[in-house]
């Protein structure tokens, strides 16, 4: 397993999650094998939105004297009113169910998230009541460890993390939505099956949110990466042919502030299948190939694919250029974390020899040249 920090918040993540959404309704027996397959490869990030209590009774359960060796991404406002999945924003019937998440994973909550900020009505029922004061209380008081919040409108979600409050972010990433113009995107999308005409290259909002994160230090984790399995389907898949699960979590992992990767799982096998993506060799995990399936809206800019590898100089090229497009967003004060670890680099961009050999072999015409000069001049 690999491991990235969360953000700014000091806790360390592997890079694959888990989603325990389809563990819903499953019995106990399967619900511990999936939980102890995940501990056993390194898995240490959970996200239990679910309002269900038997679930939660179950993943609580089945993790027993382990529960430190996991954190827990809690969900603040998910409900199940009358059996249905629901978003309240009544302080009342939300702090029943998070209090009641509270007792059975031992009174702490690591990342408490502000369930589902995608539209107007869900912004103001956070910050416009008391919601969002009673999330920074239950910080204060020690009962979370961190705030997040979970969003699937790129609009949306930098709105929230203009207000400084959240710490981190669960987003839905994979590479069918980010090529979809976000003010076409809807939830039903992924219910519908994705429309390839509509993909116009990455989208700018989505990027653009990517970008601030890291800017701002708030990490990503990602839910949906198969895109509801649909990507990984020879009947639902927009691509030519499905991906594989390796490039799926592979290009979520290659977006900017992205910290770690949450399939969901509902077996120990399906478990051991994600994390072995680990063990796939780069030529296995490349997404490229598919972007170069659908109209090249993408020239001239990196997607962090890593076809410009390997490099004569050993430059990691793909990582500089994610820095620098941070750094872009705003050059007079570049975050000192971003600075940090382009300086932490073996190889930077004073090293590039100019060879161009990246450039010949980049399918998407990134001006590898300039980019590690632009590097030098923002970073030093």
């Amino acid at each position: 397993m690999e491991y990235r920090e969360i953000g700014k918040t000091g806790k360390y993540a592997g890079v694959i999650g888990l989603g325990c959404e389809h563990l819903d309704n499953k019995p106990y027996e399967q619900v511990k094998e999936t939980i102890e397959t995940a501990l056993e490869h390194g898995v240490n990030l959970l996200d239990v939105f679910m309002p269900g209590k038997e679930v939660r009774e179950n993943i609580a359960k089945a993790l027993g004297s382990r529960r430190e060796d996991v954190m827990i991404q809690g969900h603040i406002g998910s409900v199940n009113i009358n059996h249905q999945y629901d978003i309240s924003r009544d302080l009342g019937t939300v702090r029943r169910y998070f209090e009641e998440l509270l007792r059975l994973f031992g009174g702490y909550i690591d990342f408490g998230m502000m369930f589902f900020i995608d539209s107007e009505d869900d912004y103001q029922g956070v910050f416009d009541t008391g919601f969002a004061d009673y999330v920074l209380k239950l910080k204060q008081q020690g009962n979370i460890g961190h705030i997040g919040f979970s969003s699937h409108n790129p609009d949306m979600a930098m709105r929230v993390i203009k207000t400084g409050l959240p710490e981190m972010l669960l987003f839905s990433v994979n590479l069918a939505f980010d090529l979809c113009p976000s003010d076409t995107y809807t939830l039903g999308q992924l219910q519908n099956g994705f429309n390839p005409a509509a993909f116009r290259g990455l989208d700018p909002k989505r990027a653009a949110l990517y970008t601030l994160c890291a800017q701002r230090g708030v990490g990503i984790t990602v839910m949906k990466p198969l895109g509801g399995g649909k990507l990984i389907s020879k009947e639902h898949t927009p691509f030519p042919a499905p991906m594989t699960v390796a490039q799926c979590l592979h290009y979520a992992l290659t977006r900017p502030a992205v910290s770690s990767v949450l399939p969901g799982c509902k077996t120990g096998a399906e478990v051991f299948d994600a994390v072995s993506c680990l063990d796939a060799s780069m030529e296995e995990r490349d997404y490229a190939p598919l972007l170069g399936t659908l109209r090249n809206d993408f020239a001239g800019n990196c997607v962090y694919c890593g076809h410009c590898q390997p490099c004569p100089a050993e430059i990691d090229i793909a990582t500089i250029n994610k820095y620098l497009d941070i750094a872009r967003l705003d050059e007079k004060n570049v975050p000192p974390s971003v600075r940090s670890h382009y300086n932490g680099l073996i190889r930077k961009g004073e090293d590039c020899v100019e060879c161009k050999s990246c450039e010949t072999r980049c399918p998407f015409g990134v001006k590898v040249i300039s980019n590690m000069a632009e590097a030098v001049r923002i970073f030093g």
